[in-house]
């Protein structure tokens, strides 16, 4: 492994090291353990509120280091759906109180910033149609009327690169100690990325290196905007999961342009929402309850058409991204967050040992917020989660929660 050796709490048996603190770029985090980005469903109309504001701070309370605001929009023409967080100047007094608690309860939080680019069923008044690298069908918004995905101008990229350095300035202005770029999960940034979806002919697109443009010109812009010693994490695909996508060979080429670009960490996930959004989240398929949740009858019908085709279930099992997480570990010497199937105080000793520096975790800790306390003390091993995923649908019925 060319990754570094372990530098601090290094006679910490592996067994405790996710509870021991951790620098990253000058925040220190109480334990290693971050609360992946995963919508919440909690800002009606886009607007952060006391919901939202509870859930991280029960997360806080419940002993996480990190806790991710999920799926940020830069730009109002960023959203896939109405009830998108837009990052705007508006969020800043409605976000502030969400930090503020965080912090009280000893946690750190970091806010994700994405761009949904052609990825939606949503148009707002007065904003442009959806935009990606290429000219596409848009499957997901084909039913509400947004039929067609244009190719973005250099005029529009260069605008998202702006929207994303704001939405970071409006993050720091909040309260957030980090931020998290959205790369992954065929967002704009991931959409750039694949092969398979960026089929431009020009200097964004082709060769990887063309490919990685634009996300390098936004973390660039970013990192001009909120300074050194503001942690910049970038949430990065491993595996598209699907035939022509990114692979975990093109992978790391990514990884060591993003640490060459001065990254402070990588969270290392896979899938892609439009082609295959179960390659992450494994486990149950409920796509029954997810027609049900959808309040738009257009949303139904696709579902209830085309869910079976595209929402291929994926048997889970524990640490399934490891293998070839390890493939980045090797090539790149900045902290990594381990991601997929973190289940019990054995994962977590297993992904120090492997040498990541910091694990991220959603579906169990929707299941008990008070997890990483509990595993700390010793009164419990492993989650309760069973990976029905029912938690999935639930986002859109006021919040996401456990049904257990």
């Amino acid at each position: 492994m060319t990754g570094p050796p372990p530098t601090q709490a290094q006679d910490a048996p592996f067994e405790r090291r996710a509870f021991t603190p951790f620098s990253l770029a000058g925040l220190t985090l109480r334990n290693r353990i971050i609360k992946a980005a995963t919508y919440e469903g909690m800002t009606p109309g886009g607007r952060a509120g006391e919901a939202l504001a509870a859930h991280h701070a029960e997360l806080a309370r419940g002993g996480v280091g990190l806790t991710t605001v999920a799926y940020a929009a830069v730009a109002s023409a960023g959203r896939t759906f109405s009830e998108q967080l837009l990052m705007d100047e508006d969020q800043v007094a409605r976000l502030s109180p969400l930090t503020d608690l965080v912090h009280r309860h000893g946690g750190a939080a970091s806010i994700q910033l994405t761009h949904c680019g052609g990825f939606t069923k949503y148009r707002a008044p007065g904003d442009p149609a959806p935009a990606g690298p290429s000219r596409a069908f848009n499957t997901y918004g084909a039913l509400g009327g947004l039929v067609w995905i244009r190719a973005m101008s250099e005029a529009d990229i260069a605008g998202v690169v702006t929207s994303f350095a704001d939405a970071a300035s409006l993050a720091r202005r909040a309260g957030f100690d980090a931020v998290e770029l959205h790369l992954g999960h065929g967002y704009l940034l991931s959409q750039f990325l694949s092969p398979a979806i960026n089929r431009r002919t020009d200097a964004w697109g082709g060769s990887l290196i063309n490919r990685l443009r634009l996300p390098v010109a936004v973390v660039r812009a970013v990192r001009e905007r909120v300074g050194d010693g503001f942690p910049i994490l970038c949430k990065t695909n491993l595996n598209d999961g699907f035939p022509g996508g990114l692979g975990v060979d093109e992978a790391v080429g990514i990884a060591r342009a993003l640490a060459a670009e001065g990254v402070d960490a990588l969270v290392l996930s896979a899938g892609f929402v439009s082609r295959s959004p179960f390659y992450l989240l494994r486990g149950g398929r409920p796509l029954r309850e997810m027609i049900a949740a959808e309040p738009r009858w257009s949303q139904k019908v696709a579902l209830g058409l085309f869910g079976p085709l595209v929402v291929r279930p994926w048997p889970f099992t524990e640490l399934f991204l490891l293998d070839q997480a390890r493939r980045v570990r090797e090539a790149v010497g900045i902290p990594l967050a381990l991601l997929g199937g973190v289940a019990s105080r054995d994962n977590l000793a297993t992904a120090m040992r492997e040498g990541f520096e910091l694990v991220a975790v959603a579906r169990a800790l929707i299941a008990n917020p008070a997890w990483v306390r509990e595993l700390e003390a010793g009164t419990l091993e492993r989650t309760r989660c069973t990976r029905c995923n029912i938690c999935i649908a639930e986002m859109d019925r006021g919040g996401v929660r456990c049904v257990l």
